[in-house]
């Protein structure tokens, strides 16, 4: 393509023959995108697989296969993961990019900050599932009932096992942002947070028994920064619902 797709602006009119020429590029782009970042993912996916089984104890650091083309299908399906790991937030621009002219520019900025936001937590979210919550999970897997069965880890089920658990951790980190949406739109309150802190302490338990997570240790340490998040919410919903809401609250008092 010469050119990105243009970006209208709110209150443009545009016809539907233009959306859809819009709507067809952001595609094009998204995915050239999707596989470049994928042809540069694949040229390194040695350091990358490397990478992922630093978590496991160090004399399982070599996940076996089976099968002839196993091994090409394994580093290729953990290419194409890393990739669109990378992407989504382009992804997500290119979504947003299409659907932000039927919102105000006042929103439009909002939805900037929110993006900031849900990438930042995203990434933490990544490093603790990664850093935390795998070692402490596969030592715990890697080692249950060993003097019983003769233990190997499965290359794919070990990747697909360790893209879910930092999926999970990703989704449990967005709790803040969630939270806060609830109050900006007005279905929650700080104060009704606060007064039933108790069934939302209940509520981040349940949601973390029903996260990936077969073992007592995974759903642990997921609970944990859970409950966290949950708190720190309490905490900050109160000071963002005075800027948010000012009228309302001034005639609630």
């Amino acid at each position: 393509m010469s050119r990105l797709p243009r970006r209208l602006q709110h209150g443009e009119e545009a016809t539907l023959v233009e959306h859809l020429d819009e709507l067809r590029s952001r595609i094009i782009v998204s995915l050239v995108a999707v596989g470049v970042v994928f042809a540069f993912t694949y040229a390194f996916h040695h350091r990358l697989v490397l990478w992922l089984n630093q978590p496991l104890p160090a004399s399982k650091r070599h996940p076996i296969t089976f099968g002839v083309a196993e091994p090409f299908l394994t580093s290729l399906t953990v290419s194409l993961y890393a990739a669109l790991v990378i992407v989504t937030p382009f992804l997500l621009w290119q979504i947003w990019s299409f659907l932000a002219p039927a919102f105000d520019d006042r929103t439009q900025r909002g939805v900037r900050w929110l993006v900031l936001f849900a990438t930042i937590l995203t990434a933490a979210g990544i490093l603790f599932g990664y850093y935390i919550v795998l070692p402490a999970a596969l030592k715990f897997l890697t080692h249950y009932d060993e003097s019983l069965y003769n233990i190997q880890i499965r290359a794919k089920d070990y990747y697909s096992f360790v893209s879910l658990v930092m999926l999970a951790v990703a989704i449990v980190f967005q709790v803040p942002l969630f939270i806060l949406g609830l109050v900006r739109i007005g279905l929650l309150t700080a104060d009704k947070l606060r007064r039933n802190w108790r069934i939302g302490i209940v509520s981040m338990t349940a949601l973390a028994v029903a996260l990936p997570g077969v073992d007592p240790v995974t759903c642990l340490l997921e609970m944990a920064p859970l409950i966290s998040l949950y708190l720190l919410s309490l905490a900050v919903a109160g000071f963002f619902e005075r800027r948010w809401h000012p009228h309302r609250l001034a005639t609630e008092q």
